[in-house]
């Protein structure tokens, strides 16, 4: 319903509005303004600011403005004549021109818009209104035929002016009108221009914001459609590329100077904001100079502004120090060279089509044509203009496009619609609706260095110069000089700039010092992306952005400009390492001495010091110390599945072969002299197939906890990094640190139970005293154990000691129990074979029965001493030495026995 309601309701309102136009033609008909003409078969209307908007009363006008509006107005005079001129173009049809002075405001532009529209009520009363006879009416009045507008000036202007063309169908092209807001199509539909809108100069700001790597800016932009639709525009693309506002500042309409002093002040509040960008309005750049002077600024700041400030001399006049080092944006423009000799031979006796021209030449040579008045002299027309005073406006080839566009879009409809070269019935009143797409569709090179072409929006493309304002060193003036370009994207030569100060150092605008390459910046909670504090990234983050650290994980690194990571290399232990070479070392020597003892006992097999040490069990405890020796290469190997598994299942292979073989002999001898005191009976299972079972048994049980450990915690490898080490990884096997101490558990089980054996048995007789070696053995391979435990865990962040602490305190154990229970031997067999024989040597024992055959006493293997006879042990003390006396059990036999003497 709205759909239909809101139709109905604009062309309502339209009729109305109309209706009102219809009123106030009749009252300015009544009151004809001024305007420069140009009589014509096709008038072309214009609009310039003649004169500058007046301070105060807003029905007034202020001073005359020499060049923005009488050069200006100039020049569209100038390109009807030459089009007049040009046989190419309407050749048989003459255009005119009528000009009005819009003194810079919208609403003193609309009221003079209004004489262009009086043609379309002529249309409207000869075709919509017919006589009682049936003929069209036709008006008592007839007006020109104003195909088109050219201007304004100002957006405002043009936004204003063009919201009353269209409902006359009426098109408008501008000649410097930027804001973006006049693109919309909806709005202004038949509104065209030959300069790009403000989103190119926007975009070319920020570009040349951000070429320097300012983040920190000032804005200051005046009220109306020009300065707030450009400078929003900057800010939006300027946030889009993490530039930041510090102050943004609007300038009202009639603002006085207090209000410019104010700004200037609030610019100096922030300190780091040293770039201020500018969308004002000549006259309010100007008042912001003056401002910026007053309160002695300096070189503080660098403006940069855009095409209204341009190559202006206004702004600058009085405050080139102020101004000096800007940056401003002036549209890309070619002098004309017919129009400076046109305009220099113009005279007020010579120009009297230009009503404004003779206010022109006061003001250009400070005289007056009424009597003389002060210092004024009287002009007489006579003066004249000289290239050195005059310069041509930056402004005049957009005009001169703008009436060519017109007037080629007026030709090619003038061709599709009249069969003859003269003006015919139906382009009298010229159709503006067509004659839109025409002016849209026309395209031309203007001569000059210019392509003319509009965008389906009516936009010109987008065509800027750098300009620098900087001291000239061989003159001493001030000049504005070409230091860069945009077309899309931006050019500059910075060594041709000179900034505030006369220095070629860019200044800096930034709210915060730039982070290291390795810190990140934090923002506060206002989220000011300009001001932040760098803070330090961690030693093992990465700088995912500049706002944020990120952890690289697991066996990552950093890369050194900390804008990646990469994988660690795997560390373990190098064989050629210190690490590894001490441990090798102290294995291969037990190795070797291991060997030689297993040699020399295989050698002296039956020798009565090898029988007598039970060679059985003596060479499964040799054996042990092998595989102890032997896992310190498995640990020091590059772990895989394979090493990791030897060493779970090794360390306590090797523990249980030594500890049980020990542990069944200090249980053999504590049995055999426990059941010596209580009876002569023989002990059970003291044969030594008896204690190799028993042994095999005890390894047995950790045989089977080693293959339960595997099966439920499945051997591999983990790479595992050191909490104060994290740019260390070090592969090791997948065991944890606790598991592997309970692995170990049942050996330390059998270590107490045997160190307690050994304590029980301390006090034998002497030839029975391999017990004492054996508690010396199990005392020295507790101190290693409880050394190494905390060793062991307190350097969990060092994995090369840990290793080789493992490595060490096994090799210890096997080398204690090695060098402890078969260095007596050894000293025996190589030293003093002699003693090396079948003999009784029974110190500090007496006995009470004689013994019949002493070769019995170091039986050999394979028979006890109890298997033929059964002996009666009897036990006395020596109440007064405090000795005991045991006899020695013996055997008639000679076969194979093995002895409980230790020598």
């Amino acid at each position: 319903m709205m759909g239909v309601i809101f139709p109905l309701w604009a062309s309502f309102a339209e009729k109305i509005l109309v209706l009102l136009v219809v009123f106030l033609l009749r009252v300015r008909a009544e009151n004809p303004a001024l305007s420069a003409y140009i009589p014509g078969e096709i008038i072309i209307g214009g609009l310039f600011p003649i004169h500058q908007k007046s301070s105060g009363d807003r029905s007034i006008c202020g001073e005359i403005n020499m060049d923005r509006g009488v050069q200006r107005a100039e020049a569209m005079l100038f390109t009807i004549d030459e089009i007049n001129r040009n046989p190419k173009v309407l050749p048989k049809i003459t255009l005119g021109a009528k000009i009005y002075d819009t003194c810079a405001r919208g609403t003193y532009a609309l009221e003079r818009s209004l004489e262009f529209i009086r043609g379309s009520f002529t249309s409207i009363g000869s075709s919509d209104f017919f006589c009682d006879d049936g003929t069209k009416a036709k008006a008592n009045h007839t007006f020109e035929n104003v195909a088109g507008v050219i201007g304004g000036s100002y957006s405002s202007v043009s936004i204003q002016v063009a919201n009353l063309l269209r409902l006359f169908k009426l098109p408008q092209i501008s000649y410097a009108s930027t804001s973006a807001d006049l693109s919309d199509k909806a709005r202004y539909d038949y509104f065209s221009r030959t300069v790009p809108p403000d989103d190119f100069q926007a975009k070319a700001i920020v570009d040349i914001v951000e070429f320097f790597n300012w983040t920190y800016v000032s804005t200051v932009a005046s009220e109306g459609d020009y300065g707030q639709s450009g400078i929003d525009e900057f800010k939006e693309k300027a946030v889009a590329r993490n530039i930041c506002i510090a102050e943004s500042i609007k300038i009202l309409s009639n603002s006085n100077p207090s209000t410019f002093d104010d700004a200037i002040t609030k610019l100096l509040a922030k300190e780091n904001a040293k770039i201020v960008v500018l969308f004002l309005r000549i006259e309010d750049a100007t008042h912001l100079l003056d401002a910026a002077r007053r309160s002695g600024v300096g070189s503080r700041f660098v403006w940069i502004a855009s095409d209204a400030w341009g190559t202006q001399e206004k702004p600058v006049l009085q405050n080139s120090w102020v101004a000096e080092g800007a940056l401003t944006i002036e549209l890309q423009s070619s002098f004309i060279p017919p129009f400076n000799d046109y305009f220099l031979s113009l005279n007020p006796l010579n120009n009297v089509r230009n009503p404004w021209f003779k206010e022109y030449w006061t003001s250009a040579h400070n005289c007056s044509f009424k009597v003389s008045q002060g210092e004024r002299a009287k002009c007489t027309g006579s003066e004249k203009l000289s290239t050195g005073t005059f310069k041509q406006e930056t402004k005049v080839q957009f005009i001169y496009d703008a009436v060519y566009a017109i007037a080629l879009a007026i030709d090619a409809m003038h061709k599709a619609s009249c069969t003859t070269e003269e003006l015919c019935d139906d382009m009298r009143q010229i159709n503006g609706m067509i004659l839109r797409e025409y002016i849209l569709n026309t395209t031309f090179n203007d001569g000059y260095g210019a392509f003319v072409k509009f965008d389906e929006k009516g936009d010109a493309m987008g065509r800027y110069n750098i300009m620098n304002f900087q001291k000239n060193e061989k003159t001493g003036s001030y000049q504005y000089k070409v230091v860069g370009s945009w077309t899309d994207r931006l050019t500059i030569d910075t060594d041709k700039i000179v900034w505030a100060g006369k220095t070629r150092e860019v200044p800096s605008s930034r709210c915060s010092r730039p982070c290291e390459f390795n810190e990140f910046k934090f923002v506060g909670k206002d989220g000011d992306t300009c001001c932040w504090a760098c803070i330090k990234c961690q030693e093992w983050e990465y700088l995912k952005d500049e706002f944020t650290c990120v952890d690289c994980g697991e066996a990552m690194w950093p890369n050194p400009d900390k804008r990646g990571c990469h994988r660690l290399p795997e560390q373990y232990i190098s064989i050629l390492s210190v690490y590894a070479l001490v441990p090798v070392v102290l294995s291969c020597v037990g190795l070797i001495a291991t060997c030689i003892v297993i040699v020399t006992f295989l050698q002296h097999n039956d020798t009565p010091v090898v029988m007598a040490s039970g060679r059985e069990l003596s060479y499964m405890l040799l054996g042990g110390c092998v595989l102890c020796y032997l896992v310190t290469f498995v640990l020091i190997a590059r772990p895989s599945t394979i090493t990791c598994a030897i060493q779970r299942a090794g360390i306590g292979l090797g523990f249980s072969v030594i500890y049980s073989s020990l542990l069944t002999k200090t249980n053999r001898i504590s049995r055999i002299f426990d059941s010596a005191r209580r009876s002569a009976r023989r002990p059970p299972f003291i044969s030594p197939k008896s204690q190799i079972v028993i042994t095999l048994v005890l390894i047995s049980i950790q045989v089977l906890f080693s293959i339960v450990w595997l099966v439920l915690e499945r051997p591999g490898t983990r790479l595992y990094t050191p909490k104060n080490k994290r740019n260390e990884v070090m592969l090791k096997c997948k065991t944890d640190d606790i598991s592997f101490l309970v692995s170990l558990l049942y050996n330390i089980i059998l270590i107490i139970v045997c160190t307690l054996y050994a304590i029980k048995t301390r006090k034998i007789p002497e030839n029975f005293n391999e017990s004492k070696f054996i508690g010396f053995a199990m005392y020295t391979t507790c101190i290693i154990w409880l050394a190494f435990v905390p060793i062991y865990f307190g350097t969990l962040n060092s994995f090369e000691v840990q290793i080789t602490t493992l490595c060490i305190s096994i090799s210890l154990s096997a080398t204690v129990a090695l060098v402890c229970l078969f260095t007596p031997k050894m000293y025996i067999i190589v030293f003093q074979p002699e003693k090396n024989v079948r003999r009784l040597t029974m110190n500090s024992a007496s006995y009470k029965k004689p013994v019949t055959n002493t070769s019995s006493v170091l039986g050999a293997n394979n028979h006890d001493s109890y298997t033929d006879e059964r002996i009666k042990l009897n036990v006395n003390y020596d109440e007064r030495h405090g000795v005991r006396t045991v006899p020695v059990p013996v055997s008639k036999t000679n076969g194979d026995q093995d002895s409980l003497h230790s020598l």
